[in-house]
């Protein structure tokens, strides 16, 4: 059995085409609408644990395994983000659900954009954890030198690494339990389906500069204060960039922010989900009342 987190609630699981899934009943009878969670390279559904009860008090929620991760099927040689984008709207339409909020997570972010920008009108909107955008030439050079690695060194070798990267060096001890977590989801990852996946993020950096402008939904761009890579800077500039996008940054906060700071994350995700559905619902009472 694959290491993973564990949420208070039962799932539904399944797989569609590929595609390993967990969807959580909302808590209420009045749902708001579905809320999918896309995790980052390495990882896998389980990693939103954190999350899950959270969201689950007023909205359903689905997560599931990107290409080459968990129980879902490996990606192309040579994959896109569009390819990803379109796992994501397979699985969408096998479940028959037409809308939806989109949260992803450093990798899942990009593919949340990607899914944005393609699909508007499956989109509800769309929050980035901890994307890349843009990165420095310094960046750039130090995210391909890992991809080029790939392969080439035990799965393990490059663990210590990511750890010191996504937690601090040394990683805190409260934050020891996380860490330890996450390495057991490191070392369990297909190799095959991490090297696809890990070039493709290490390349894609630029993949919506020029594009965000068409960014139709509201979208939240949150990282953390103390994340190098996933910087500050880089949600302020796709917030910018993006026509209905604001940045927030967690002070103190790392890449990992979802499992370390949980309940930061959980309330800043829940007041825009709730921003964008009031938003919603005033623009469809406008459209109503234009008709009357």
């Amino acid at each position: 059995m694959k290491p993973e987190f564990a949420p208070e609630r039962a799932a539904s699981r399944g797989a569609a085409g590929g595609t390993s899934y967990s969807v959580y009943a909302p808590r209420s009878p009045d749902a708001l609408a579905t809320v999918v969670l896309i995790h980052g390279v390495g990882m896998n559904r389980s990693v939103w644990a954190p999350q899950i009860d959270a969201l689950a008090a007023s909205y359903q929620v689905l997560v599931y395994d990107m290409l080459g991760h968990g129980e879902s099927a490996l990606p192309s040689a040579t994959p896109t983000l569009a390819e990803y984008a379109a796992q994501l709207k397979a699985l969408l339409d096998a479940m028959g659900i037409g809308r939806a909020h989109v949260v992803g997570h450093s990798m899942g972010a990009l593919v949340a954009l990607e899914f944005a920008l393609a699909h508007p009108q499956r989109t509800l909107s769309v929050a980035a954890l901890n994307a890349v955008y843009d990165r420095t030439p310094a960046q750039r050079e130090a995210v391909m030198s890992r991809a080029a690695s790939l392969g080439e060194t035990p799965p393990e070798a490059g663990v210590d690494a990511t750890l010191s990267r996504w937690f601090g060096d040394p990683v805190p001890r409260h934050l020891t339990q996380a860490a330890q977590a996450v390495r057991a989801l490191l070392l369990s990852v297909d190799p095959l389906g991490y090297a696809r996946t890990y070039r493709l993020f290490a390349a894609s950096d630029d993949a919506h500069v020029g594009r965000l402008a068409n960014l139709a939904v509201p979208a939240l761009f949150l990282t953390g204060e103390c994340d190098p890579n996933s910087s500050p800077a880089m949600s302020r500039a796709m917030a910018t960039a993006a026509p209905h996008g604001r940045a927030e940054i967690l002070p103190n906060a790392r890449h990992m922010m979802n499992l370390t700071d949980p309940a930061r994350v959980n309330e800043r995700l829940l007041a825009f989900l709730a921003e964008a559905n009031a938003a919603r619902h005033a623009h469809a009472s406008i459209i109503g009342a234009s008709h009357e």
